[in-house]
Order: structure tokens, then sequence, then C-alpha cells
């Protein structure tokens, strides 16, 4: 299975302006396919392209300081583009062309296969030589590519992807459903609660602040572009704190669960309605989807998606249709008389769900059967203390 390592790098300041030099010649090189696809009746090949780089080479020295491998990867991460523009066209989406890239645009540039090494905790690559790099775990596998990257608030990482065997997990025989929700970050159907951590709101009265601090800079001056870079460091923050807890939760449902189920949520759908937008981009609930997905099938865990409709307004005992507006937060079934958190609701009939559709049945998981998140609780109070965030019963 391929794996991602992400290090932080430290440049010299000579290193520093020939990875910027490296990342101008890739973006130059970028733009020039682009002109050379765009000018053409019939769609060139991409190797006949990549046939014309030695050319481009001679004609361009500075060319000569970007590594060979980098140099073709341009080529492939355009027809990379092109080939997603087509799919979202495919799909139904609107789309447009795409575009030459303006200075500063281009953020990264590939080795791929050869080129570098890593020697006495520095990163070596070709063309450039040896950066220091902090490796803060272990990389195990194949290393096959290195994708070095600036971002916005001029740090640099590499990042490398990795062939790796599949690190299976023992088996714990249980299963969880969870359903994602807005009061709080979610529920599961053990009846147990992480509340939300308002990252953005956090954050926005700094972040608020730097951007009004920036829109009074006079434009093209070194002010405005030192306060682009403090902005830059809020919005990294925001994310890298957004992100450390959506990688310690995931983890944590991976580590204890062998079934694993959520909502096939339209986040996209979601995030256009007028309502509560906002905490939903704060949530980031495609990145946890898509964190328990990865980590499931690096694991050996089941990860079950299923259609959302219904989880809601449905009796987890009895199955009954029972509407019920967003504001309200309880379940009362008039059938069977249920009265439990909508939410916990909500989430045992997530899990039903994916049972019937894997062919398990219908889930023990009913109030008279209600059992904790964890039958050791020195795993929650661990998971608590990582990541500041609260488990409560609702």
């Amino acid at each position: 299975m391929n794996r991602n390592y992400r290090f932080r790098l430290y440049p010299s300041k000579t290193q520093e302006m020939e990875m910027l030099e490296v990342l101008d010649s890739c973006r130059k090189l970028y733009n020039h396919f682009l002109g050379e696809w765009k000018n053409v009746d019939k769609v060139p090949r991409k190797y006949d392209l990549q046939a014309h780089i030695p050319a481009l080479v001679e004609k361009h020295p500075n060319l000569e300081n970007v590594h060979s491998k980098t140099r073709q990867y341009v080529l492939w991460q355009l027809y990379a583009n092109l080939r997603g523009l087509r799919g979202a066209k495919e799909r139904g989406r609107k789309v447009g062309k795409l575009r030459f890239k303006k200075y500063g645009r281009n953020k990264c540039f590939v080795y791929n296969q050869t080129g570098f090494a890593i020697i006495d905790n520095k990163l070596r690559l070709s063309k450039i030589d040896s950066i220091p790099i902090k490796l803060h775990r272990e990389i195990k596998g194949n290393i096959k590519q290195v994708y070095v990257k600036r971002t916005d608030s001029g740090k640099w990482f590499a990042t490398f992807s990795v062939e790796a065997e599949q690190e299976k997990l023992g088996t714990t025989g249980k299963k969880i459903g969870i359903d994602l929700n807005i009061q709080n970050y979610l529920t599961d159907s053990n009846g147990e609660v992480v509340e939300h951590p308002h990252t953005l709101l956090e954050l926005e009265k700094k972040l608020k602040r730097e951007q009004r601090r920036l829109s009074k800079k006079k434009r093209g001056s070194m002010n405005k572009l030192r306060q682009r870079y403090k902005l830059a460091r809020v919005h990294e923050r925001i994310a890298d704190k957004r992100g450390d807890f959506l990688h310690k939760l995931s983890r944590y449902y991976i580590e204890n669960y062998d079934l694993i189920v959520v909502e096939d949520l339209a986040v996209k759908e979601m995030m256009e309605s007028a309502y509560n937008a906002k905490n939903t981009a704060d949530s980031s609930w495609s990145s946890f989807i898509s964190m328990l997905s990865y980590k499931a099938e690096g694991a050996g865990r089941t990860f079950v998606k299923v259609d959302p409709k219904n989880t809601t307004q449905m009796c987890s005992r009895c199955g009954q249709h029972v509407y019920k507006q967003i504001w309200v937060r309880e379940h009362r079934c008039p059938t069977c008389g249920l009265v439990m958190d909508r939410d916990h609701n909500a989430a045992i009939n997530i899990l039903n769900k994916a049972l019937i559709e894997v062919g398990q049945g219908l889930s023990e998981h009913t109030p008279a059967e209600m059992r904790p998140l964890l039958q050791d609780f020195g795993h929650v109070a661990s998971f608590v203390e990582e990541t500041g965030s609260s488990f409560q019963k609702p």
C-alpha cells in the first residue's frame, strides 16, 4: 500500500534561493507545455512533448539546475490536471480551462524515483545539496517519490511517498456507528459524545485582525509581504490544530473497532446551504471520513458509508418514522416510548444500516443494552489528555 510521510525542512538562505529558482523554472516549464498543448489542433502525446525537454534545456540554461526527473514530472502534472478536468466534466461539473501559472503560484517540485537520499538527518537533493530535516518518526517502506513544498508562510516541507506492507491490527470484536452532527463534533452508537474543538472560532478574532492589517498595507511593499506571511501563519495554525484533532480522533476509532460506519454525507451541498455553513466548514467532515477510510484500509479494518436518509427521523428501537425539526435535540417515539438523544439514536440507525448491508442482521445496540464506548476507560482518559477534547454522556 502507499503511505505518505511529511517532515519539516530547514534550508539555509542559499539553499532556499536555489529551491525558489527550481520552483520558478518548473513554473515556466509548465507554462511552456501548456502553451504547446493549447496552440495545436490535435492533442499532443505526452511523450512527444517530453522529447522537447533536451532542446529546452539547451535554450534556457536555468533548467540545468533542475533535476532531469523533476523536469519530466512537470509534464506529468500537466496531464494529470487535464485528466482531472475531463473527469470532473464527465461527472457533470462545470469546469473551465487550465490557466498559466503566475509568479509565486507554483508551490512544489517532485523528485521521482531518483535524485534524493537521506543521510545523517539530512535530505540530499540533486542540484541543491543536503538540507537539514526533522525526522520525527521512522520511514517504513521503499521511498518512491519526494514532494518538496513551500507553504504560504515560507516554511518548507518534504513529503515522502512510500510503498509499504500493510500493518494489520488485531481484532477487537467491536463495531461502531458514528453520527457527525452540529451541536457536537460526533456522537457514536455507544452514546459517547466528542465535543467540537471549534478551531476556527478560537482563532477567528486574530484572523480578522491580521486580515485588516493586510488590507491597510501599501500594495507591492515589503510591509504587505511581511503581513501576508503573518496572515498565512494564522491560517496554517488553524489547519494544523484541526488536522491534529482529526488524526488523533480517527486513529482512536481505528485502533478500537473492527467495523466503523459513517454517513455518506454530501458536504459540498451542505456548505452551499445558508444554515451553519461556517461550522460545517470548520468541522472538515470530508477530511475526517477520508482519514477513517485510508487508515482502515491500512489497518485491516472494515469501513462502511451508508445512505443518511431517515437516520435521524427513524426510531432505533421499533423503526417508526418520528419527524423532528433540526432544533429538536431529543428523540421521543410515540409508538414504543423510546426517549434518547437524537444524535445517539441516529448513530445506532447508521450502524444498523451497515450491518444489514453486510449481511449480519440487526445490531444489538438497543437502549436496554447500551454499553460504554470502551470497557477500559484508561484509553478514554489517554485520548482526552492527548487531544484536549472531552467525552460526555448525552
